[in-house]
């Protein structure tokens, strides 16, 4: 890497990373190239005149912004604006098929997902040739998985025109096509109030970091990071990587299913009635501790016992908290050790330690959208999935070792994160899963009732299931251009 990069210009970096793709559906084209690397090569050069910009969208969401704030002054609905995005990525694989052999410097994605899956606690079986995850067909051919294509849209519709243009770029399913696809995953934004929620119903994406020089007014309790946490070569990377990675960034994609009717099942049998609840609100009051926020994206820090949705719903208010109340280190009064929101970003809990522990080098940003139908009646009633519905999780950071990979092993799957607490935290009950071969009974929360601190709570069910996933990286524009395409 060169001792002084170029100055930053958004322009270079691809849209999804920095300011996120505006969406309200979006495909993930997971990709094969065919053996005309050549070809693949010059029509990746046609490819790049589509592929949306960071400064392309902060102009999208200004007119998004702008749109809203006509429709309000009017008293109308607002519509919505026709727009679509372009981004690609590519995995380890990929960059070998097209020769480009340099050492990028994270080994998480030099071995792939595949290879990472038993350390990330996914459940699989171990034979002769190792460990093989339970993902779906698609994602265990890893090995021939080279890299993704993303488009979002305001609609299927505009997607369906995007794609097609993507599509001839590439001869898609002609005899000499230069890519094939593997498979195609699509995410839609839930309808109506859900907006913004994941399936089991808790507002989502609250506690992004603001990125310096790009989040220029970060809200009350938003960290903001350098650069060089979500982007490469920039201050904050200290990893030694090829010039031509500058201002590209490391994609974690994950397929997570989440069986939301036994979720809220367990939520039913289990309700904390300590605290003179209603069985009802005891339930409500359990989802909220295990997540650490209730479902309007309100904090269990601040408020602890029952929802406030004007709280939840305010950006200047609803991540301002770091579990610094005076009894938050060692009581869960507020909130349990083990809450989702904790585990995978503890604030105080590390921060605040002697000597403190940074978490700055852990952050990352999540640009997700779900799939699947909402819960038919006919699951509620049973209690049981009959359709498939989730997470598309992606996350971007500058390095997948300490970002993603650590934050799940490391804080999600270590009953004994937080450390330093009176008693062992447990699991993280949403995306914690057993890294020692261990099943899925022996998870465990402890805390979750305030009222009975040092109880535990046995998880007898995995509610996010993961089938698949692969890590990927997102070039810079540049270096698509200069270093992945070829001119024709």
């Amino acid at each position: 890497m060169a001792s002084t990069p170029p100055a930053f210009d958004p322009a270079n970096v691809q849209g999804d990373i920095l300011a996120g793709l505006p969406k309200k559906s979006q495909v993930y084209i997971v990709f094969q190239i065919d053996d005309n690397v050549t070809a693949f090569r010059q029509h990746l050069a046609k490819l790049i005149p589509l592929i949306t910009t960071t400064t392309q969208v902060q102009q999208d969401r200004a007119k998004i912004a702008a749109n809203k704030k006509a429709a309000l002054e009017a008293g109308k609905k607002p519509q919505l604006i026709k727009l679509s995005g372009v981004n690609i990525a590519f995995s380890q694989a990929g960059l070998t098929k097209l020769g480009i052999t340099d050492n990028i410097g994270d080994n998480a994605f030099v071995n792939g997902q595949f290879s990472d899956a038993q350390n990330l606690g996914d459940s699989g079986t171990t034979g002769t040739d190792g460990f093989v995850p339970d993902w779906i067909p698609a994602f265990k051919n890893h090995k021939n998985i080279h890299g993704v294509i993303l488009i979002s849209g305001d609609c299927d519709a505009t997607i369906a025109i995007t794609r097609l243009a993507v599509e001839a770029i590439f001869n898609f399913g002609a005899h000499n096509a230069t890519l094939h696809e593997i498979i195609t995953i699509k995410g839609t934004v839930r309808p109506g109030v859900e907006s913004g929620h994941e399936h089991f119903g808790f507002l989502d994406g609250i506690s992004q970091p603001a990125v310096q020089g790009i989040d220029t007014n970060p809200n009350p309790g938003q960290e903001t990071v350098p650069q060089g946490i979500i982007v490469c070569g920039r201050d904050g990377d200290t990893v030694t990587r090829p010039s031509w990675a500058i201002d590209g960034s490391f994609l974690a994609l994950r397929y997570l299913f989440q069986l939301v009717p036994e979720f809220n099942g367990f939520l039913k049998a289990n309700p904390i009635t300590s605290t003179g609840l209603t069985p009802e609100a005891g339930s409500e009051l359990l989802g909220a501790r295990l997540v650490g926020r209730w479902k309007s994206g309100a904090p269990v820090d601040l408020t602890p016992l029952q929802d406030d949705p004007a709280l939840g719903k305010d950006p200047l208010r609803n991540n301002n908290f770091r579990y610094d109340f005076p009894e938050d280190s060692q009581t869960t009064d507020r909130c349990p050790f083990a809450a989702h929101t904790r585990k995978t970003n503890p604030r105080a809990d590390l921060e605040d330690l002697n000597p403190p522990a940074p978490t700055t080098a852990r952050r990352i940003i999540r640009r997700g959208v779900q799939f699947g139908p909402e819960v038919t009646p006919d699951e509620a009633s049973s209690g049981k999935t009959k359709f498939g519905r989730g997470l598309i999780f992606v996350a971007y950071q500058s390095n997948i070792v300490n970002g993603f990979q650590f934050i799940q092993h490391s804080w999600a799957d270590n009953p004994g994160f937080p450390i330093q607490k009176p008693f062992n935290p447990g699991f993280d009950a949403i995306i914690g899963q057993p890294t020692d071969g261990a099943t899925i009974p022996s998870r465990t929360i402890a805390g979750t009732d305030p009222n009975n601190q040092t109880g535990t709570l046995p998880l007898p069910a995995e509610w996010v299931v993961p089938k698949g996933g692969e890590y990927f990286f997102s070039p810079s524009i540049p270096a698509l251009r200069n270093t992945f395409a070829l001119a024709s």
